[in-house]
């Protein structure tokens, strides 16, 4: 079993992945800023309050600690956000990621798994979307990734720097068995905003119900996180067998709308979700939905956790044990 540094692992993907990389034998070393991060997520033992920007502090870490792989989901990513201050995503997203390379190949440790996103593909021409698909950011969030991919791509040719790419999709659901779950704070993301209306009685809104979609609404690709999880251990521990770099869908293979993800909170809940409908939102395409087929055929991993059932019942069961957020550090 190997040593591995994550990035950004007092965050909602990163707390989980760092869960199961322990359970899978793995010594795990979390380095995070706290920015953005619950402190509460990590292990004290483990955790290192660190930038990854601080080039010289991250090598020594990474000698002193014996690391062989790191997997990095340390960003800022809030769509959003990132059009009213690029230059921030910018700064800390790719120049964060450039500083890490460089203690990376200081130190020697040349195996990273990336935390990317299918706001590369921008508005894609086809559905489901294949790795293929040409980069087409439309925001500053998806092109900040997508410098850092073309950053590993060169590394990779030059370097012998591997890696793994794992363009997420809708990454949602809670992990029970570790008690951690979505706390962003504002928090962006559909089903948790859901399921805060139901708690509160105050509205969410719905961007958007004249799309060319069965019933209107934009339909998306949603993955339990648990399983998007278990992706991050198949694709270092790919690596770690001296596996070749690759770039994967992170995906399930199958949309659902809004609308069908508010029933299905209705469903399990016994209550109606208040709701208004507002505007598209600019750049939002009708449908993102994941071809996973590489990922599952090459690394061997399969979505289990990944029906809307599962994943609606096991973020409202997060939900109803964390009414209030967690701090911030």
């Amino acid at each position: 079993m190997a040593k591995i540094l994550v990035t950004g692992g007092a965050g909602y993907i990163g707390s989980i992945t760092r869960h199961f990389l322990e359970k899978h034998g793995h010594s795990v070393i979390v380095v995070d800023n706290l920015s953005r991060g619950h402190r509460e997520a990590v292990p004290e033992p483990i955790l290192r309050v660190l930038d990854t920007r601080d080039t010289d502090k991250v090598e020594v870490l990474l000698r002193d600690e014996h690391v062989e792989a790191v997997i990095h989901f340390a960003a800022y990513i809030a769509v959003g956000e990132s059009t009213q201050v690029p230059e921030m995503y910018f700064t800390n997203n790719v120049s964060g990621s450039l500083s890490l390379f460089e203690a990376m190949l200081r130190a020697d440790v040349k195996r990273l798994v990336f935390s990317s996103t299918a706001a590369a593909y921008g508005i894609p021409a086809t559905v489901p979307i294949t790795e293929d698909e040409p980069y087409a950011p439309i925001n500053p969030y998806g092109e900040s990734k997508v410098m850092v991919e073309k950053i590993l791509e060169w590394l990779d040719r030059y370097r012998e720097f591997r890696s793994v790419r794992l363009r997420y999709f809708n990454a949602c659901g809670a992990e029970p068995e570790a008690d951690l779950g979505e706390e962003h704070d504002p928090e962006t993301h559909l089903i948790p905003l859901i399921l805060r209306a139901v708690q509160t009685g105050k509205p969410v809104t719905v961007f958007g119900d004249d799309y060319a979609t069965p019933d209107g609404t934009c339909i998306r690709d949603y993955i339990h996180v648990s399983d998007l999880a278990e992706a991050h251990i198949y694709a270092v521990e790919h690596l770690l067998k001296g596996g070749k770099s690759n770039v994967f869908n992170a995906g399930t293979g199958v949309g659902y709308s809004v609308e069908e993800v508010i029933a299905a909170v209705e469903h399990l809940t016994g209550k109606q979700v208040p709701r208004v409908t507002g505007p598209r939102r600019e750049g939002d395409p009708p449908s993102l939905v994941a071809d996973s087929r590489r990922l599952q055929e090459t690394l061997g991993w399969r979505p289990t956790r990944s029906s809307i059932e599962r994943i609606v019942s096991d973020a409202w069961e997060f939900a109803r044990r964390h009414s209030e957020p967690r701090s911030q550090s």
